[in-house]
C-alpha cells in the first residue's frame, strides 16, 4: 500500500510516500529550490563522485542485491569530465532500490529513499535541508503521534555519512599495517577533530565536565548541531581524499561550522519550526 502526502518546504510543494514502511520523497520537487530545471539539478548531481559513493553505500546497507562490481565501475569513472549518468542508467546497472524515475502522467518524476533524499538537498542548500528535515519530521511525529514513537532522522543520516567518512580515512590517512588499536585510535581522533569544529571539546574532555550524562556529546545536540554535523562528516571526506593536512581541515570545517550554524539559528523560520516543548 502507497500513502502519498505533501509537505511545504519555503514555498515549494513537495510530495512524499511511504511504501512498505519506506519513505521516498520527491527529488524532482527538491531540485526546484535551486532551478525549474530540475532534471538538469538531479544530472549534475548525478555526476558528482560523493553521490555515487554516497548512494553506493547506502544500496551495500539496504539492498542485497545490489550490483557492486557495476556500482565500482560507476564510481571509478565518477567525477572526471564528461561523466554523465540517468537514473535509468544507474538503476538498471546496478539494481539499485533507493532511487527511481517514473513516467506517470500524474506522478512523473524522481523518487529518492529519504536518506538519499535528505543528502541530495544537503547539496541543494544546507539551510532548505534544515527546513525539509523539519517539516518531513513535523510530518511523521502528526502520522505517530498516538503511539508516541521516538524516531531521530537526522541521527540517521549522521551514521551514513559516518561510514563515507571511515572509508575516506581507510583510503587517505592510515597507513598499512596498523594494529586494530591504532586504527581505532586514528578513528577517534578525525571524530574529535568534527567535535572540535563544531562544539569545541573533545569526547573525553566533555564525558570529563559531564559524568553524570549517560551517552555522549552528539547525544545532547540540537537538531541544528546534527545537521551541520552532518554535512562537516561530508565535506571532511572531501578534504581527506584532496589530501589537506589536520591542521588545514579543522580550520575549514570550524568556519563552515560557525557560518552553517549562524544562517540557521539566525533564520526566524527557524524559530517558527522548533517543536512545541
Amino acid at each position: 500500500m502507497v500513502k502519498k502526502q505533501k509537505i511545504n518546504v519555503e514555498g515549494i510543494e513537495i510530495v512524499t510516500f511511504t511504501k512498505n514502511n519506506s519513505d521516498y520523497i520527491s527529488l524532482t520537487d527538491i531540485a526546484k529550490h535551486k532551478n525549474s530545471e530540475a532534471g538538469l539539478v538531479i544530472s549534475h548531481w548525478l555526476s558528482t563522485r560523493f553521490a555515487i559513493e554516497f548512494m553506493g553505500i547506502w544500496e551495500r546497507m539496504n539492498n542485497p542485491n545490489f550490483k557492486v562490481t557495476e556500482f565500482s565501475d560507476f564510481k571509478n569513472q565518477s567525477g572526471g569530465n564528461g561523466f554523465a549518468i540517468s537514473v535509468q542508467q544507474w538503476v538498471n546497472k546496478t539494481n539499485a532500490i533507493g532511487i527511481f524515475a517514473t513516467r506517470g502522467r500524474y506522478n512523473r518524476g524522481t523518487f529518492a529513499h529519504k536518506d538519499i533524499a535528505f543528502e541530495f538537498a544537503s547539496w541543494i542548500s544546507a539551510e532548505f535541508k534544515f527546513y525539509l528535515i523539519k517539516e518531513f519530521q513535523r510530518l511523521k511525529e502528526d502520522e505517530n503521534s498516538r503511539q508516541k514513537l521516538e524516531w531521530n532522522l537526522q541521527r540517521t543520516l549522521t551514521k551514513i555519512n559516518y561510514k563515507i567518512h571511515t572509508d575516506a580515512i581507510k583510503e587517505k590517512l592510515i597507513p598499512p599495517e596498523l594494529t586494530k588499536d591504532q586504527v581505532n585510535m586514528k578513528y577517534a581522533n578525525e571524530a574529535d577533530l568534527l567535535n572540535m569544529a563544531l562544539f569545541g571539546i573533545t569526547a573525553k574532555k566533555w564525558r570529563d565536565e559531564n559524568p553524570k550524562l549517560k551517552g555522549n556529546i552528539r547525544d545532547y545536540a540540537s537538531i541544528e548541531q546534527l545537521v551541520v554535523l552532518s554535512n562537516l562528516e561530508s565535506i571532511n571526506a572531501l578534504l581527506i581524499r584532496d589530501g589537506l593536512s589536520q591542521k588545514d581541515r579543522i580550520l575549514k570545517l570550524n568556519n563552515t561550522a560557525i557560518l552553517q550554524m549562524k544562517s540557521l539559528l539566525a533564520s526566524s523560520g527557524a524559530k517558527k519550526l522548533e517543536s512545541p516543548k
